[in-house]
């Protein structure tokens, strides 16, 4: 049977979890964590660990510091999205630069995100 996820990655993410940059604590702390939907953070998927991720939804969220504009950077997350998308979930970017200007519009975008994704899988598992 194939694996989900890679289990040597599982003490890496326990540590982001205990360092979560700024953005990812405010967006956890202020709204991810009480959110009526579970989320869990620093989720191993595959070789990969997500910023947030939501199994109800098939949703991932990735928050994205400067490096990820980058052309390395660029190319590595489109890989790692591809991959991720692969086991049908979606792979939502958010700027760190909108969690600190605009905190209130990243979350209505990530509800909004979330309750189109489980009316898609209502939707899906009704046909």
């Amino acid at each position: 049977m194939e694996r989900k996820h890679n289990a040597e990655l599982t003490a890496n993410a326990r540590i982001l979890r205990k360092n979560m940059t700024k953005e990812e604590r405010q967006l956890w702390y202020d709204f991810l964590k009480s959110y009526p939907v579970r989320f869990l953070r620093q989720k191993v998927i595959d070789n990969y660990i997500v910023d947030f991720y939501c199994h109800s939804a098939r949703l991932i969220i990735e928050l994205d510091g400067s490096q990820h504009y980058e052309e390395k950077g660029l190319l590595k997350d489109k890989i790692r999205t591809e991959r991720i998308e692969q086991r049908n979930l979606t792979v939502i970017r958010i700027p760190n630069n909108e969690v600190n200007r605009n905190f209130e519009g990243v979350c209505q975008y990530i509800d909004i995100a979330v309750k189109e994704s489980l009316r898609q899988s209502a939707t899906d598992t009704s046909l």
